[in-house]
């Protein structure tokens, strides 16, 4: 417990507070990485990241870790408001995606270079909208309506079971 990395220099001011609060509020719980990762929705790696300050916590993690931690409304309250200014002033990874020779716009017409990371840190993978929008797949459709079948099938054979 205690025992963490020293954060970047360069980290903004806010993250840096944000995180020795998590740090904190994580070795109040008196958990290990891999006990509150049991405990949450996120895993040891995941933890390790956050409290590394590699990569912004999504909220909802920040909840559990509250949850979890058994504090009060109005504590978790100001988390919540810590969190928001970190995740406003978190150091954005710069990408420079590769590119043909002579390519020297993306589609649209936009300049690709310096592009932010495309994920919203704040949402975990099942809350993130789909990459792309269309029809469900008939795959998807054909598991639903075999799903359906086997439940009702489950409960005739039930019902005719227990009488």
């Amino acid at each position: 417990m205690g025992a963490w990395q020293p954060l970047p220099d360069d980290l903004p001011s806010e993250v840096r507070h944000f995180v020795e609060q998590l740090r904190q509020l994580k070795d109040r719980t008196g958990l290990s990485l891999v006990a509150l990762g049991a405990r949450t929705a996120y895993s040891k790696s995941s933890w390790q990241r956050y409290l590394n300050a590699t990569q912004p916590p999504p909220r909802q993690a920040v909840v559990a870790l509250c949850r979890v931690a058994g504090i009060d409304k109005d504590e978790a309250e100001r988390f919540g408001v810590r969190w928001e200014l970190a995740v406003q002033a978190w150091p954005k990874p710069v990408t420079v995606p590769e590119r043909p020779e002579g390519a020297a716009r993306a589609v649209g017409g936009a300049e690709t270079e310096g592009e932010e990371y495309e994920d919203d840190p704040t949402l975990p993978w099942w809350d993130a909208p789909p990459k792309t929008s269309g029809p469900p797949s008939r795959r998807l459709l054909t598991v639903a309506v075999v799903l359906a079948v086997l439940l009702v099938l489950a409960a005739v054979i039930g019902a005719v079971a227990l009488g």
